[in-house]
This record gives C-alpha cells, structure tokens and sequence, in this order.
C-alpha cells in the first residue's frame, strides 16, 4: 500500500480558498452591521469599525425611548382632564399616546410579528404534511406514486411570476382578499404551494435511509401507521425535518413577490420585506435605519440554524438494526 504525503502547497491554497469564500459570504453582513452603527457623518468613511457606536435607530425599531407627546398639540379640555381626572397611570399614557407624532416612526415590531406568524404557520403546515406524503412516497406501494412523486416538483419548473396571476385570481374569485383574514390564510397556502414539493421530495429521500425493519417490528407489536410515524419516523427524523421546516420558514420569510400583490389593501399585515420596502422609498429613507431594519431581520433565521445546527446530520438511525 503506496501512502501519498499531503502536498503543504494544496493544503495552504485550500485554506486560502475557503477563508476567501467565507470572508465573500459573511462581507455584506460585515458592511450592513457596520452602516447602521454608525452616525450619519460616518457614513461615508470606507472604514468597518465606527467611530462611535450609533445604536439609535436600533433603540427606534425597537420602540426603546419612544418620542414625547407634543403638548402643544393637546387640547386644553385635555390637560384639564389629565391634571383633575382620578385617572390611573395607564389610562394617562393611552390619551397622551394619541398626541405623539408617529410620522416618523417605523412600525419595525408590527411588521416583524406579522412575518414570524405568517412564516412559522406555513412552515409548520408544510413539514406537517410533508411528512405523511413523504412516507406515503417512501413506504407505501400504490399505482401512480412515481408520477405523482415526480409531479410534484413541477411546480418549480414555473416560476413564480408565471404562478401569481392565477393564484391571485383564484384567491380573489372565492373571495379570500376582501378581508386581512382571508388575505392570510391565501398568502399561507401559496406559501405552502412554493415549499411542499421540495419538502416531500427531502424528507421522502430521508425515510429510505430509516431501516424498515425497525418499522416491521414496531408493527408486529400491534402498531398501526400513524403510530409508526409519530414514534418511529419522526423521532429519528428530527434533523431532517427541522431542516426542512428552517427552509420552509426562511422562503416565507425572504419571500416579497406574492406578499406584494397579495397584502398591497391592508399594511396593518405587511410583511418585513414589504415594510423595509415602504421604508426604503419612504421620506425616512435614512441609511443606519434601513441597515438596522436590515439586521434584525435576519437575525430569526441566524438563530434558528444555530439553535438546531447539531441535529443537522443525517444517520440517526444508525446502528439502529443490523441488516
């Protein structure tokens, strides 16, 4: 047996390779984080440390510090009743709340709830049914599976312009856009029509690696499928299907096509990109505002990776059976 020595030359440059990748991939973020750090006389230094650390526009999105009512702008009928009215704290600041000038103000924590609804709804539908049709795909034998396994991907020959008329014209034929309800409910199924088919197609690929003969023996002690599944599959699937549950929820996210359309009547449901969209050619287009609003949304997707970035890895099962 011929053992080869490790060329230093092809290790460095290997080295030298992914630092240059890891360093393209993570500038961005680098510059973003930067920008919205800085005040705005900074903004033109190249330089990516600060000055001086701006966290304002944060403390802004946020609704840290917000601004003082203009008491100028409350009637004097008003003041009296604040100043000789039994009213409690509470009720004080929702009158004088109705004096604040929100013009200015970026309804950054509204926008972030409607997208973490929105987004962990559609992604936990399509993993849930994602799961049975990838069994289905993988387990079950009946006629047509493989056309319909494959059908399934179809939908990514299209792309998404193509599918937005109609899906907006179905939605609004049966009524669903009159109302922010029923606009929901229609962006989370077009939602789940974007990430099911590659979800089935992920996990499916997933449950043939499980040994069925862990499947056998569970049925021979009197479990029946749905049994199978929820204390078979699943628990051996855990990486995977929070794999694909993280990119079922970071498409939904990100997505700002369908949103477009679909939420253009009501922006008390906007989504983030649509939001940051508004802020952007909005009068308060300020750079260290938009770069903050930039970061905060993609610190939920940075979290949930690392949250489960250890069950990231397939062969759970193994050594489960010895076949």
């Amino acid at each position: 047996m011929v053992v080869r020595r490790r060329n230093p030359l092809r290790s460095v440059g290997f080295l030298v390779l992914i630092l240059i990748i890891v360093i393209f991939s993570l500038f961005p973020f680098v510059q973003m984080l930067s920008t919205s750090l800085k005040y705005p006389r900074d903004w033109g230094n190249p330089s990516l440390i600060p000055e001086r650390i701006n966290t304002s526009a944060y403390k802004e999105l946020l609704g840290i510090g917000l601004p003082e009512p203009d008491l100028n702008a409350i009637p004097e009928s008003v003041r009296n009743l604040l100043e000789e009215s039994d009213l409690s704290d509470e009720q004080r600041q929702q009158i004088l709340a109705r004096y604040v000038d929100t013009g200015d103000i970026f309804p950054f924590p509204r926008y972030f709830r409607n997208s973490v609804v929105l987004s962990g709804i559609a992604a936990l539908l399509s993993v849930s049914v994602a799961i049975f049709g990838a069994y289905s795909f993988s387990r079950l034998e009946y006629r047509g599976r493989g056309y319909v396994q494959r059908g399934v991907l179809l939908v990514y020959m299209f792309g998404g312009i193509l599918l937005l008329i109609p899906l907006y014209k179905v939605a609004v034929g049966i009524g669903l856009l009159s109302t922010p309800t029923g606009t929901f409910v229609a962006l989370l199924v077009v939602y789940m029509v974007q990430t099911l088919p590659v979800s089935l197609y992920m996990l499916g690929n997933y449950f043939r690696t499980i040994p069925f003969s862990i499947e056998e023996a569970a049925l021979i002690d009197g479990l029946d499928r749905l049994q199978t599944i929820r204390r078979i599959i699943i628990p051996l699937s855990t990486g995977a299907i929070a794999t694909v549950y993280i990119y079922s929820f970071m498409i939904a996210w990100n997505e700002y096509l369908f949103a477009s359309v679909f939420l253009k009547s009501f922006q008390e449901i906007y989504t983030l990109p649509l939001g940051l969209r508004a802020l952007f050619t909005s009068k308060n287009a300020i750079w260290d505002r938009i770069m903050s609003a930039s970061m905060l949304t993609s610190v939920p997707v940075i979290v949930m990776f690392m949250a489960v970035q250890k069950r990231l890895v397939g062969g759970l099962s193994a050594g489960g059976v010895k076949e």
